[in-house]
């Protein structure tokens, strides 16, 4: 990998790597396509304790965000209160009374998922399409994350490669090759293959709670090494989400880049890649009980057009 040429680098792996035309012209699923009915039937077969965990940050206004191309954390307001509904404002009969609020919020400010309309490569998006009449101004017409709400859902894997490589954590610019995640899979004794949806901790977002967000959105990270992406090509891997903000590893491992393997995982792959999730309650599970596989539900919010999405995931043992 020459460092200062991202621009080859980018290009030979988005034609290695490329699933265009795999599921047709007009697929709108991506990898997603892996994730069959079969392998949903034999992910529930996992729940065998019936332990559940939440993967999400908490939605608000303490979040990481710090307004980079307008992204914010969430603000909460309240319509209607407990203190309308004793005074009497309300208007309802016979003492009823009740709360109702609304959030505000960038689609990507807290976990979430990228959707497939969300990076594009020469102006290209997911499966070769025309990125400025696939996504306008009035939203993806064409690869909307609604597509994916009711798919997201299946056999979950933890690989832990905080805790196998880097004792806990791993450091700010770590770079996470095909072998950490190959040395992290069999420590846990678990195989990664089709349809998987993949969660990959690099204990970044532990040591963002101890010492506070600092840099955490959009600074340097432990994530993906761009050298991964015919690993995640060839293992026909539904979806991978991390504990980090950018996924792959900050600073880039070119002298001049931005993303570059989102740039080859999103529209030439057609991965669900997902990001900031909380893996850390999940991860000492499987730690104490040496079970690194689960049922995952992971859904959208069926946002019309959307180009990401937030998301509650739930990991079932």
């Amino acid at each position: 990998m020459n460092r200062a040429d991202p621009e080859s680098a980018i290009a030979e792996a988005a034609a290695t790597c490329s699933n265009w035309g795999r599921w047709g012209a007009d697929d709108v699923l991506g990898t997603l396509n892996f994730l069959t009915e079969d392998k949903r039937r034999e992910a529930a077969a996992l729940i065998r304790k019936g332990a559940s965990f939440s993967l999400s940050q908490r939605f608000d206004v303490d979040g990481p965000q710090k307004g980079w191309r307008r992204r914010t954390n969430p603000v909460h307001t309240m319509l209607d209160t407990g203190t309308d509904a004793a005074a009497g404002l309300q208007g309802f009969p016979h003492g009823i009374g009740g709360a109702d609020d609304v959030i505000s919020m960038p689609l990507q400010c807290s976990t979430q998922w990228d959707g497939l309309g969300h990076i594009f490569d020469h102006g290209r998006a997911w499966n070769g399409r025309d990125a400025a009449t696939t996504v306008t101004s009035a939203g993806d017409l064409v690869t909307g994350i609604e597509h994916m709400a009711a798919h997201v859902a299946g056999r979950g894997v933890l690989l832990d490669v905080g805790r196998v490589i880097g004792g806990g954590e791993l450091p700010d610019g770590f770079a996470i090759t095909e072998a950490h995640l190959v040395t992290t899979a069999e420590a846990h004794g678990v195989d990664v293959g089709p349809g998987d949806i993949v969660l990959v901790r690099t204990g970044q977002l532990a040591r963002a709670r101890r010492d506070g967000w600092g840099d955490y959105a959009g600074g340097p990270a432990p994530g993906l090494s761009f050298t991964t992406a015919p690993w995640l090509h060839r293992t026909e891997i539904a979806a991978i989400a991390t504990d980090t903000w950018g996924f792959e590893v900050r600073p880039n491992e070119f002298d001049d880049a931005f993303q570059p393997l989102h740039q080859v995982v999103i529209p030439h792959i057609g991965l669900l890649v997902g990001e900031m999730w909380d893996l850390d309650a999940l991860a000492a599970d499987c730690a104490a009980d040496g079970v690194h596989e689960f049922w995952l539900t992971a859904a959208p919010l069926p946002i019309t057009g959307a180009v990401g999405s937030p998301v509650n995931p739930v990991a079932v043992k």
